[in-house]
């Protein structure tokens, strides 16, 4: 197991200070507020740690509220909406400083069979024949501001691959849909469906809202750009291990108001749809 993945395992294993009550610490990424998947992951996590194994998360819908501190541990409060016989519902808050930075909604199910359709996955080059985003940064590094350069080099434990490659620092503007092959970059444990939604919760942050950015030429690492996750919804659909490829097919319908929409689905590399997000984020430009 790599390293970035043994910190990603060792995030997700949270301390129950409590019954219902859970404690996660935060990894830094080189930036100066708390990676919003890592919030996401850890938050239905702690949810999952509520409900038994055989009911899978099927649903859940977060809010980001405000920034988290890095150097301060998160807290996170569940709350057993409901046990039903094929449902069970959770609320999750997460609170620092005696603030909720963060909330989200989870829903479980038993397994249950049903009719079945999916779209097709799109026509992409494999991952071997892609560079990765940790060479794209390197490449990138030298040429930023040294401020931004641990952002850049840190090693990540999500291992992504983009089929179409966007120079951040001067991107040009095209058609907001994209695809990357992403994965843990190490193995994960083989009985724990749970830690592979909360690894693919995590992961689905990074770089999504930049989707909407393609259309205008922008880029968060240009000082005129604020960006921010806004809210942040996903659905699970089939079984899947987060340490093999998954294809991240992205795409932005609209932006307006400085906020952006994104729409992505997860497919195996068998072509099977095993997930969907959506996810509105903040793209205000500063005048200043």
């Amino acid at each position: 197991m790599s390293e970035p993945v043994d910190h990603l395992l060792h995030l997700l294993n949270l301390e129950r200070i409590e019954e219902n009550i859970f404690r996660g610490l935060s990894r830094d990424i080189g930036s100066p507020t708390v990676f919003g998947g890592q919030v996401l992951g850890q938050a239905l996590r702690a949810a999952a740690y509520t409900v038994p194994p055989e009911r899978r998360a099927h649903s859940l819908h977060a809010y980001f509220i405000l920034p988290g501190d890095p150097n301060a541990p998160i807290v996170y409060l569940v709350e057993r909406l409901r046990d039903g016989r094929s449902f069970t519902t959770r609320r999750v808050t997460a609170i620092q400083h005696g603030r909720p930075i963060f909330n989200l909604s989870a829903s479980f199910q038993i397994e249950e069979p049903g009719v079945e359709h999916q779209d097709p996955m799109p026509e992409v080059p494999p991952p071997e024949e892609l560079i990765s985003e940790a060479e794209l940064r390197r490449q990138l590094a030298a040429q930023v501001p040294e401020v931004l350069r641990p952002f850049l080099l840190h090693e990540r434990p999500i291992e992504i691959r983009p089929v179409e490659s966007v120079n951040l620092l001067f991107p040009e503007k095209r058609p907001p849909r994209r695809h990357a092959w992403i994965r843990a970059a190490g193995t994960l444990p083989d009985d724990d469906l749970a830690l592979h939604q909360s690894v693919l919760a995590y992961a689905s942050d990074f770089g999504f809202m930049g989707t909407a950015m393609l259309p205008h030429g922008l880029s968060f690492l240009q000082p005129h750009v604020q960006a921010a996750s806004l809210d942040h919804a996903m659905w699970f659909y089939r079984p899947f291990r987060a340490d093999e490829w998954l294809l991240f097919a992205m795409e932005s319908p609209v932006a307006a108001h400085a906020r952006g929409l994104n729409r992505g689905l997860f497919f195996r590399r068998d072509g099977t749809l095993v997930a969907a997000v959506v996810q509105e984020g903040l793209m205000r430009i500063r005048s200043d």
